[in-house]
């Protein structure tokens, strides 16, 4: 199943976070697995928006935490291209305005992904396909 990881998701995976699911955590093995996990690169820009802002402390400088979180054996990048970016921009009301959340639906949905998140807004979106 081709998987794109929410941001936090993405976090908690790879810190090995108590508040990531078991069933997050199987999907993400799965389709790691099947080489189909995924990362939206907004959420790097995310994770350094938190660390810029103090919400997020890592364990090490950004740029290393960064290169070791995104070159996981089984986890890709997608890019932000302008059919995602022009999507965010469009996709069916109601949603909430979060223009990072908006990104990742619209990438999920151009990718037909399933998007892992524990976001309730996201989950109680109908127009793409979230678990947690």
């Amino acid at each position: 199943m081709r998987t794109l990881l929410d941001t936090h998701t993405w976090i908690w995976w790879v810190t090995e976070d108590r508040r990531l699911s078991k069933r997050a955590k199987a999907v993400i093995t799965g389709a790691r697995t099947e080489q189909d996990l995924w990362l939206s690169l907004i959420s790097v820009w995310e994770v350094a928006k938190k660390v810029e802002k103090q919400q997020l402390v890592l364990d090490r400088p950004l740029d290393q935490w960064l290169d070791d979180a995104v070159t996981i054996q089984g986890l890709g990048l997608w890019e932000l291209t302008r059919p995602i970016l022009v999507d965010s921009c469009n996709l069916p009301q109601p949603f909430h305005g979060d223009p990072a959340d908006q990104i990742l639906i619209a990438t999920a949905r151009r990718h037909a992904a399933v998007l892992v998140t524990k976001d309730q807004r996201i989950r109680g979106y109908a127009h793409v396909q979230s678990l947690w």
